[in-house]
């Protein structure tokens, strides 16, 4: 049973679906997803186009949006859209410490989280469809992973698509983890140091809190081990709009004096605990190095290997010369699973998928050059999460794709330039432009 409810503007919907588990059996074990309906207010008894919403990630729920916020309020000029939380993330069987002991030891698990990936999700889309379209293809709009998701559906499925748009989540069609992560950790560093440049008394004090974490075992509330590597993981604010300033705010805050000396504060380690955790999210670090899964090669924990040929980010080696401590980025570590402890009892299935071999393609180039679906993408010039090369070899490849390349905004661009973003490519994508 649906149930609708008001908010400023809008009319909300909770929408239930059933979608096999595995797609290859469908006559086998269901899940259930969960989407919630937007339309505006005073188009409510209107037949309009649908929207597709897939959020970026992965491991995360569709946005909770209150009204018309961010780049809602364009689309509902136009569109009912449908806000999906993909499986394994927000009401749709969540994937949790809590819940994957359900489905057994590590190797269950790490067997279930296999179908957890792009195709998988792309196939719920398509089940899901004829319920909520009547059988109409629907326009989606894909946000960084849930761009990379929209390519999977542009590759499986078009006929399901009216017009596709992406948003800073264009990601290569062929490159091994490896590559993706060679490629990272050089625009990580040039955010570092654009974020050193902005604010160089961050310097000293990253270099401080590093130094002191060094010779401390410092337990966070809840029980996170924030070690050295963990503080320079922080560094993953540093691809959105405002996060190098959210970032200094941080830093400034992370001493006080107490009776034994200075200690990192209260307020610095709330703040940092909330940032790190995976508490809400842990299938981003399962599976985020498995969606770049396409053969024969197990991932093999590739963003901590790579980091090995980056030996500017070794924080001892740079306070024990007078180097800045550099942060990192979007990437997901062994040792994340011994300091976090939402991801603690998932190491042993953690290490399982990254030894995985088994991997489908997620993409077909084939039929992407051959691809008749109205289609644009954003390109953030300057995007620390997604390549621009890899991106803009990929615009390439899909026949009709109208790219935008721009540095005006971040890789949150949809959410720091809306309405403006969405408008632009909705036209860009209907020739309008």
């Amino acid at each position: 049973m649906s149930l609708s409810y008001r908010q400023p503007g809008v009319v909300l919907t909770d929408r239930h679906f059933t979608v096999p588990l595995d797609h290859a059996d469908p006559d086998g074990e269901t899940i259930e997803l969960y989407a919630r309906e937007v339309v505006a207010s005073d188009k409510a008894g209107q037949e309009l186009p649908w929207m597709l919403y897939l959020q970026g990630g992965p491991g995360f729920g569709a946005n909770r949006f209150v009204g018309r916020q961010a780049w809602l309020g364009r689309a509902l000029e136009e569109y009912r859209v449908l806000l999906l939380d993909q499986r394994g993330t927000g009401r749709s069987a969540p994937a949790t410490r809590q819940t994957l002991p359900l489905r057994g030891g590590p190797a269950e698990q790490a067997d279930h989280l296999a179908r957890f990936r792009a195709d998988s999700i792309v196939r719920d889309c398509e089940a899901i469809r004829p319920q909520v379209t009547g059988g109409a293809p629907w326009t989606v709009l894909g946000q960084s992973f849930g761009g990379f998701c929209t390519v999977t559906y542009l590759s499986l499925a078009p006929e399901g698509i009216d017009t596709a748009i992406i948003t800073g989540g264009l990601p290569s069609l062929h490159a091994h983890a490896d590559d993706v992560y060679r490629a990272a950790y050089p625009r990580v560093e040039r955010k570092v140091t654009a974020h050193y440049a902005r604010y160089p008394q961050d310097v000293e004090r990253a270099r401080r809190i590093a130094d002191h974490l060094l010779g401390h075992d410092v337990v966070l509330p809840g029980g996170y081990r924030l070690t050295v590597e963990a503080f320079q993981s922080l560094g993953l604010m540093l691809g959105a709009s405002d996060g190098s300033h959210r970032l200094h705010h941080l830093l400034e805050d992370a001493f006080v004096r107490t009776p034994a000396g200075l200690e990192l504060s209260d307020a610095f380690q709330e703040q940092a605990r909330a940032l790190l955790s995976y508490a809400g999210h842990p299938l981003y670090a399962l599976v985020h190095e498995a969606v770049y899964g396409q053969d024969a090669r197990p991932t093999a924990w590739a963003a901590e290997r790579v980091r090995a040929e980056f030996p500017q980010f070794d924080a001892a080696k740079a306070l024990a010369g007078d180097a800045p401590v550099l942060f990192t980025g979007e990437t997901i570590h062994p040792w994340m699973f011994d300091t976090d402890p939402a991801l603690r009892p998932l190491r042993e299935t953690a290490e399982l998928l990254a030894a995985r071999t088994d991997w489908r393609p997620l993409y077909d180039p084939a039929r992407l050059a051959a691809n008749e679906v109205p289609a644009a993408a954003v390109v953030y010039h300057d995007d620390m999460y997604v390549d621009t090369a890899h991106s803009l070899e990929t615009a390439d490849a899909i026949r009709g794709l109208r790219p935008w390349v721009t540095n005006e905004y971040e890789h949150d661009g949809l959410r720091a330039g809306a309405p403006h973003v969405l408008d632009r490519l909705l036209s860009l994508a209907r020739d309008e432009a």
